[in-house]
């Protein structure tokens, strides 16, 4: 006869097996929730990234820059006098001396000019005879009359004291002892004023003359200028050295101070390099440089600093110390590295694109096992073309990304596959 068997647990049922299950469900998650990685991740290629190892060794303090070779020195032809120009003697690229005539102007306007002021002091000199010879016969014309007053003025003497003596024995009148007196006295007044008038003219004749020989003088060294104004029509090579440029064309009319062309002296090279003006404060005068060519290591100096920043950037100009290249050309480039300061020991982390995205405060750290890369605080010193000095944050040995971040949204860690 069948029996009802009971179950000996009679609390499992579907609806406490699935109650449990949820609660677990529940359980699990809160404690993920509460206790469980809250940080951000992603998953990265790892064939799509590059890693490279901390490591430390010698930091050397340089910048790696391209120099243009430059003549030591360039000098300018600019023009001193205008004019129209007829004719080219020399063209650009070739070699010159000092005095070789390069180009030659004309100017009508000078010559006018010129042929003026010869008039002028064609005038001025005719003007200084006439002068000196209108003085010379005043001059005779005070002497003559002072030898005919003089001679008066002794006749009237003799009249006045042969008068005063007739006069005291009472034989002439005393109105003609007077008159002869009078006329005496008025003769030996104009004597004396013609002694004075001759010394006035002699000082007059001498300062205008002297006046008008220094003015006549003047006229003629302005001549001089001028007529010299004439030679300056033929533009001339101020150095020895090579024609670098010549920029007027025949026919062309120049103005005074224009621009002509430039002589390069050959004598010795320079290099020109420009620099970022994030550097401009370590620069100075004097730090050394280098750069390799054809195998061979070529060793030069700053010798100018030029202060003007211009788009970011300022110059500096690099002498050579000893050789110089076999080869070197104007406008040929070199590689140079310019050293900034002594080389020391420092922990070392290679240069790459993390850098624009993180300006060097924080990287990604890849674990031992080479899986995860975890975003990590660091402090990133000087920098070279090669490394960049790690102050704080990394050890010798760990890994770090040092490609590019901008496709990682900066995520706290990566998972590396």
């Amino acid at each position: 006869m069948d029996r009802v068997i009971e179950k000996k647990y009679k609390w499992l049922n579907k609806k406490t097996i699935w109650i449990s299950v949820v609660a677990v469900i529940v359980l699990l998650a809160l404690f993920n929730i509460i206790f469980g990685d809250k940080s951000s991740k992603l998953n990265v290629e790892k064939d799509k990234i590059t890693i490279e190892t901390i490591i430390d060794g010698e930091f050397t303090d340089y910048i790696a820059l391209i120099g243009t070779v430059e003549p030591i020195k360039t000098v300018f032809l600019d023009a001193i006098e205008g004019g129209r120009v007829e004719d080219i003697l020399i063209d650009e690229g070739n070699m010159v001396k000092k005095g070789d005539v390069i180009l030659e102007l004309s100017n009508t306007n000078l010559i006018l000019e010129i042929s003026n002021n010869e008039a002028a002091v064609s005038r001025s000199i005719n003007e200084f005879q006439n002068t000196k010879i209108n003085l010379q016969l005043q001059t005779i014309n005070r002497k003559q009359t002072l030898i005919e007053t003089e001679r008066l003025l002794k006749m009237q003497k003799r009249q006045f004291e042969y008068n005063q003596e007739l006069f005291k024995q009472n034989h002439i009148s005393k109105e003609q002892f007077d008159q002869s007196n009078e006329q005496y006295s008025a003769t030996k007044q104009q004597y004396a004023l013609l002694i004075e008038a001759i010394k006035s003219d002699s000082i007059y004749k001498e300062v205008t003359l002297k006046a008008m020989e220094t003015q006549i003088r003047r006229m003629e060294d302005n001549l001089k200028i001028i007529q010299g104004r004439l030679d300056n029509l033929f533009v001339k090579a101020t150095t020895d050295g090579e024609l670098a440029s010549l920029n007027p064309e025949i026919g062309e009319v120049i103005n005074y101070g224009t621009r002509l062309g430039t002589i390069n002296i050959l004598d010795d090279y320079k290099l020109r390099v420009e620099i970022d003006e994030h550097y401009i404060a370590r620069v100075k005068k004097g730090l050394p440089a280098s750069f390799d060519f054809t195998g061979a290591d070529f060793e030069l100096i700053i010798d100018k600093v030029y202060p003007e920043v211009n788009n970011g950037r300022f110059a500096v100009d690099m002498i050579f110390t000893s050789q110089k290249p076999d080869q070197i050309r104007i406008g040929q480039t070199f590689r140079t590295k310019l050293e900034l300061g002594e080389s020391k020991q420092a922990l070392l982390i290679p240069r790459g694109g993390f850098y624009q995205s993180t300006g060097g405060q924080w990287v990604y750290v890849v674990d031992p096992a080479g899986e995860i890369a975890t975003k990590r605080n660091i402090v990133i010193g000087r920098q070279n073309p090669k490394y960049y000095e790690v102050l704080e944050g990394l050890k010798a040995g760990e890994r770090v990304i040092v490609s590019g971040y901008e496709n990682f949204n900066e995520k706290d860690k990566l998972i590396l596959k």
